[in-house]
């Protein structure tokens, strides 16, 4: 999961489906790229504004949001 500060102050959380060695680089820019494509106000492009962390098998249960990198 990331989760991108946008320039409205709010906190957009993504789901990013990635191998269990990816980089934390390479799971904040799947996740904004996904923002990106959204009609949503821009998010901040700083690794440093991002929190990013990982779901185990059991943690990846369907719910809301928009899922990407599948």
């Amino acid at each position: 999961m990331v989760a991108l500060l946008g320039i409205d102050g709010r906190q957009y959380v993504y789901r990013v489906y990635a191998p269990g060695d990816a980089l934390p680089g390479d799971l904040f820019w799947a996740a904004f790229h996904c923002h990106d494509e959204l009609p949503l106000p821009r998010a901040l492009d700083s690794f440093d504004a991002a929190e990013i962390w990982r779901l185990s098998a059991l943690d990846r249960r369907p719910g809301p949001g928009r899922p990407c990198g599948e």
